[in-house]
């Protein structure tokens, strides 16, 4: 495939390392320095997109492929208060798109994981849960979306939780993440369940940002030919 690669940050490079080993071209790179050239006629060489930019250009560049028809994968963070606008635009318009706030098959299977372990909290009104995660100093939004992703699945499972928030939190119908910033941590998760009298946890640690990147092309190989919203649960049929 001709690739389009949206953001040459770390996570950038990492896509592009993972590309090549998948014998695809990266045919257009875009980052700061020459985000004029996303445009319509350069994306009709390519064959998808795949965006690891920032919060706040990730919503134009997901338009912007929109207009031209290329398919967009995206992994960005942070612009998740107009995922509703594009979700709709894309089944409406008929353009493909596949979203996840992160790649990883490990960090999709602590979301089963997660969703599974919340039906049973359920019926424990003795246990609190939170969560904490831990990401390098460079990552833009806080909290991640990660931890959002697994905190409103909880909220959907857990019916004496209604909102998430951001340590401290103003009451227990609160779900509590704790966000930290601290060298260069690819990203750790924790769900955590507490009582008076013991503790339960799940966890999740990224070792290093390939399973990240390894993730995204497939996602990209799997939307080749596609029309409609995708998530990891269509590509790892979960």
């Amino acid at each position: 495939m001709k690739i389009a690669l949206l953001g040459y940050g770390k996570m950038g490079r990492e896509v592009e390392k993972a590309a090549l080993e998948r014998h695809h071209e990266i045919a257009l790179l875009i980052d700061i320095a020459n985000i004029q050239d996303l445009n319509e006629e350069n994306l009709s060489a390519v064959d998808v997109a795949i965006d690891f930019s920032t919060p706040d250009a990730a919503y134009q560049n997901i338009i912007t492929c929109f207009r031209a028809d290329t398919p967009i994968v995206c992994g960005t963070t942070g612009w998740i208060d107009k995922f509703d606008t594009v979700k709709k635009m894309c089944e409406e318009k008929g353009h493909a798109f596949f979203y996840a706030p992160n790649f990883s098959l490990g960090v999709n299977i602590l979301f089963n994981l997660n969703k599974y372990l919340a039906r049973i909290m359920n019926n424990f009104n003795d246990y609190d849960c939170s969560i904490e995660e831990i990401h390098h100093i460079h990552k833009l939004d806080a909290p991640s979306g990660t931890a959002i992703a697994l905190s409103r699945d909880i909220i959907e499972c857990i019916d004496r939780k209604t909102q998430w928030e951001q340590n401290p939190v103003s009451d227990s119908s609160s779900v509590r993440i704790t966000a930290i910033r601290e060298d260069e941590v690819p990203g750790t998760h924790i769900v955590s369940y507490d009582s008076a009298v013991d503790s339960i946890e799940i966890k999740h640690t990224a070792k290093n940002r390939k399973g990240l990147a390894l993730g995204a092309i497939l996602a990209a190989e799997f939307l080749a030919g596609k029309k409609g919203y995708y998530t990891m649960s269509d590509l790892l049929g979960f």
